[in-house]
Formats: structure tokens, sequence, C-alpha cells
């Protein structure tokens, strides 16, 4: 997954990584609130999961310590990273700052 991985994060658009793992029981009341974020924000924005029990080496690379957390790539560089469940209105005003045109 690493090199399809840093090529998706050095998308002009921005694109939200949600770092997770299947143990993870705050993990599974992300999806419904990332599918709220897509709903709203279209294809303006990426949005992917990384399981970090098999994708150590980009968990490491990112410093996940605790999950879900959730960061937001634009051009390659994290521009937002968060642990923990975030509101999905939280995460739409953020990544509108990195929305070209909006």
């Amino acid at each position: 997954m690493s090199a399809k991985f840093y090529n998706i994060i050095n998308s002009k658009r921005p694109v939200l990584v949600d770092f997770y793992a299947d143990w993870c029981g705050p993990c599974k009341q992300m999806p419904p609130i990332l599918k709220e974020v897509k709903a709203e924000l279209k294809e303006s924005v990426r949005i992917i999961k990384v399981n970090v029990d098999k994708n150590p080496m980009i968990a490491t690379k990112y410093q996940i310590r605790s999950i879900p957390t959730t960061i937001i790539f634009k051009d390659g560089e994290v521009k937002w990273k968060g642990s923990g469940i975030r509101k999905a209105n939280e995460l739409k005003t953020i990544l509108r700052q990195y929305i070209i045109g909006e």
C-alpha cells in the first residue's frame, strides 16, 4: 500500500486519512461520520482508511499513537491531525480550508 498511499496523499485536493484497526471499538463510529463528510464535500475531497495493523510503516511515519486518528493531507503535507472520534462538522470545516475554490 505504501507507494499507492503516497501517490494518493500527493493530491492537489485534500485527502482525509482515517487510521484505524479492526479491533478498535471507537474506530467503528467513524464510517458514518466520514460518509456524511463525503456526501457534503463530494469530489472536492478524497477519504481513505488505513489499517494500522496492516500498514505499520505508514502508522509509524505519521506517529499514530492512538486510534482512530484522522490526518488531512494536501500536496503530500500534513495539514491537520486529530486523535479520537471527530464530529463531521469539525472535519468539514477543516477540510474546506484546503479545498481549491471554496
